[in-house]
């Protein structure tokens, strides 16, 4: 019966670091990233839950003969801005599983 104190310790433990991880994933969801391309001509801002959240194009950018720079734009922006968002949920997220080896748990 002396392994069953440990095993509830542990449970005790793994909880609090559900908790903990539960929030971080929350303050995650609610962070504001932005990516600007172009100097500045294009700017695209989204949420932690990769939801698009405003797109704005300098006026001086669009040109009716260059539309595909301004796509261009759009899409490095868009795309820098994910890859911030994936980047800042690995670095969050990661300190929960680091260290962790558990087959057929993720």
């Amino acid at each position: 019966m002396k392994g069953m104190g440990n095993m509830g310790n542990m449970m005790k433990q793994m909880q609090k670091m559900q908790k903990k991880m539960m929030k971080a994933q929350e303050e995650l969801l609610e962070m504001e990233f932005e990516a600007s391309v172009g100097g500045g001509m294009v700017t695209v801002i989204a949420d932690g839950s990769r939801k698009i959240l405003d797109v704005q194009i300098k006026e001086e950018v669009i040109d009716p003969d260059d539309v595909e720079m301004l796509q261009d734009l759009i899409l490095t922006a868009t795309n820098d801005v994910l890859k911030q968002i994936e980047d800042k949920t690995e670095q969050t997220m990661g300190q929960f599983t680091k260290g962790l080896n558990m087959p057929g748990m993720f």
